[in-house]
């Protein structure tokens, strides 16, 4: 079975754009074309501007979460690591010699 689809979406008044996409991230990429399309159709409404200024507010938007989430992905990585640290020492402490306990 052939894992691609091939899919158009549309983002703000732009021309229709062709992906061929893996199956399972359909509902993904579907889910990213109507929130961008929902948020510059609200600041569509509320901001005297262009459509151009539109679509560059809401790509700033969106990549500003994107930096915000990967900043906060990067922090739980390294509490994660810190934490399988602390665990490997206490696994190491309580099986080894009886040396390493009385210390």
């Amino acid at each position: 079975m052939n894992d691609k689809l091939n899919i158009t979406i549309r983002i703000a008044n732009q021309p229709p754009i062709p992906l061929t996409i893996k199956r399972d991230e359909e509902e993904l990429i579907r889910q990213a074309e109507s929130n961008v399309n929902r948020l510059w159709a609200t600041w569509s409404e509320r901001f005297n501007t262009s459509p151009e200024a539109i679509l560059a507010m809401v790509a700033f938007q969106f990549a500003k979460l994107h930096a915000a989430i990967s900043a906060e992905q990067s922090k739980s990585v390294a509490a994660l690591k810190e934490l399988n640290d602390d665990i490997d020492r206490l696994l190491a402490e309580g099986s080894g010699d009886s040396d390493a306990v009385s210390k």
